[in-house]
């Protein structure tokens, strides 16, 4: 007896853990569990529900693209699959983006920070919107862009990576059991997984920064960091403009490069097209997104492609399990539908979001 529990303990200490992790009462999927994920064909995919439309259409794209002998057949040079991130593989929603939030946790509560009364007075004013989603002006976005890069003045590329490591350790507003860096779509680490391990080169093209979003998803999501075009600091050195006023970097011994403080160079909305363009050279034949934000970038994929191609929105429509807006998710339906282009229900095509413990906090 004694040796028939020895053999069956192991057993039964892994199927607790599969169990908790794909769908029993398990908690958000670690970073390192995300990393792990691997889907090479069809049968591989774990976290969508198996009836979901959307999922036999990608699943049917790309068997129909890896194919020689069939007509929709894409050269794997030409497999370009291009994904935005907040809302489309990246939680947007607990409260707001990543960037965002973290600048009202820098101005806010970072005690080892001092803003100016200007940035604080500003802080106070927005973050009453932000957590309650009441939405902000034109005018209070245009500011908030700006102190994205205001409040790091004078920080290195390492010590602005090494800050946004540790706010990604704080947990997400409105959501149960799930730390920042944590709060990825699983079903859609698994789209960018499958279309990886298919010869599809894949590309995050998001308005965020890319410092952000290369240590927010380095290690974790299948996309080598050279491929993320974003939002991008104005950097300077510490030694420009005194006694070197030709700009050169003379002294690694005391010269630092740091965050200029000047106005982000911005990759949103129609600007992500021109980073396709410049940086990778070739149209996509895939683009997922999740707003209007992403339109431009879904158009230009359909537009004149010599490839089968397809724009793919991610709707917000899970109130459950996310905090999702369902006026947001049904204007981005219908205006899908009337452009052609087709859309993930969160809520229906996803069998787990983050993992199952992971619910709303508010209700």
């Amino acid at each position: 007896m004694k040796v028939f529990f020895a053999v069956l303990r192991p057993i039964l200490i892994m199927t607790l853990v599969l169990f908790s992790f794909y769908g029993g009462d398990g908690q958000a999927a670690s970073r390192e569990e995300i990393a792990a994920i691997k889907v090479v064909k069809a049968t591989d995919f774990r976290y969508w529900n198996p009836e979901s439309p959307i999922l036999k259409k990608i699943v049917n794209f790309v068997e129909e693209a890896t194919n020689p002998s069939n007509p929709h057949f894409i050269p794997s040079s030409d497999r370009i699959a291009v994904f935005d991130m907040d809302g489309t593989f990246y939680c947007e929603t607990a409260p707001y983006y990543f960037q965002e939030t973290m600048f009202l946790h820098r101005a806010m509560e970072d005690k080892s920070y001092t803003p100016d009364k200007q940035m604080a007075d500003f802080a106070k004013e927005i973050q009453p919107k932000i957590v309650n989603k009441k939405g902000l002006s034109e005018g209070e976005k245009k500011i908030l862009v700006g102190y994205l890069t205001k409040a790091y003045t004078g920080m290195t590329p390492e010590e602005y990576r090494a800050y946004v490591h540790s706010f990604m350790q704080t947990r997400e507003q409105g959501l149960t059991n799930l730390r920042r860096g944590e709060a990825f779509y699983l079903p859609m680490v698994e789209v960018m997984s499958y279309l990886t391990e298919n010869g599809f080169k894949v590309y995050i093209d998001s308005a965020c920064g890319a410092a952000t979003t290369r240590e927010l998803v380095g290690g974790v999501i299948p996309v080598p960091l050279d491929r993320i075009l974003a939002t991008d600091f104005v950097y300077t050195s510490t030694g420009m403009g005194k006694d070197n006023p030709e700009g050169h970097f003379y002294d690694r011994h005391k010269e630092k490069i740091v965050i200029s403080g000047e106005y982000l160079i911005d990759n949103a909305e129609t600007r992500k097209i021109f980073s396709i363009l410049n940086q990778i050279g070739q149209k996509p034949v895939l683009a997922f997104g999740n707003s209007m934000g992403d339109s431009g970038m879904f158009e230009y994929t359909l537009q004149d492609n010599p490839y089968p191609s397809a724009a793919i929105c991610v709707l917000c429509d899970d109130t459950e399990r996310e905090l999702g807006n369902l006026q947001k998710a049904e204007n981005m339906r219908s205006t899908a539908e009337k452009r052609g282009w087709y859309t993930i229900s969160m809520r229906n095509d996803f069998r787990t979001i983050y993992g199952d413990k992971v619910k709303r906090s508010d209700k």
